[in-house]
């Protein structure tokens, strides 16, 4: 496209007429660009494939940090998959805008799950599932986390954090409003705790529970997943360089 090198300036520009001006929006739709996770750009008709039938609902995965999110995205290109970049401010109004006038289209951001393609073969064991579990809630000493055990593709991943569609854009409408005084659990805004039953670490903590180190694993594993999902608190940061230490000084008895 001959406007390619300028879109990055001008984007924010356009997806706000696309949000005012519906006859702009029908005008625009098909000469707006989106970054995918080669720095690509693809057009929406790139992107959603014509429907088989009129139900047909196409999934656009996002990305909003590439640093922070780059364990997410490894994944997804280990897989196959795509995602665009939509890290501007204006991008949650925009594709907002964009599901209403385009019924046959839904945005999730690249960590809201895990998506078959990210599963290896076989489903977790429902024992190990609920024993990991009840250690993780114990250990972190949250009564109410929410933790899922898959069998991963990637091995190398121990853990991983993902949050609904729905509860992220709710969190996001409540900061916009300024709503810090209401807790997010209440639209089910918990973020979910995935723990991959091929890793060792995780085969090691459903097998030794009663570890003298199971806790400082527990411990590290979320704040290591929380990492790739959004910042830490500093007092989260703080706690998670001082285990960090810890574990390293382990390493020399």
């Amino acid at each position: 496209e001959s406007y390619e090198k300028y879109w990055d300036d001008i984007s924010p520009f356009i997806k706000f007429g696309f949000i005012r001006d519906q006859k702009f929006a029908d005008k625009i739709k098909d000469y707006i660009l989106f970054k995918n996770m080669e720095h690509k750009y693809v057009t929406l008709s790139d992107l959603v494939p014509a429907p088989a039938n009129d139900d047909d609902v196409t999934t656009l995965y996002y990305i909003t940090d590439e640093v922070q999110q780059s364990q997410y995205i490894n994944m997804f290109k280990e897989a196959g998959k795509d995602a665009v970049i939509l890290k501007h401010n204006i991008d949650s109004a925009f594709i907002s805008s964009l599901e209403q006038k385009h019924q046959d289209i839904q945005f999730k951001r690249i960590d809201a799950d895990v998506t078959e393609e990210l599963k290896g073969e076989g489903a977790a064991d429902e024992n190990t599932a609920k024993t990991l579990t009840e250690l993780f809630r114990k250990n972190l000493n949250m009564e109410k986390l929410e933790v899922k055990a898959e069998n991963l593709k990637n091995e190398s991943v121990a853990a991983m954090m993902t949050l609904s569609e729905e509860s992220r854009r709710m969190q996001d409408m409540m900061k916009m409003y300024n709503m810090y005084g209401m807790d997010p659990g209440m639209f089910g805004g918990q973020e979910t705790l995935v723990l991959n039953v091929s890793h060792p670490l995780v085969k090691y903590l459903a097998e030794n529970q009663e570890s003298e180190h199971a806790a400082v694993i527990c411990q590290q594993l979320y704040d290591l997943a929380m990492l790739s999902h959004k910042q830490l608190s500093p007092d989260e940061m703080t706690k998670f360089v001082q285990r960090s230490n810890e574990i390293l000084m382990l390493l020399t008895k």
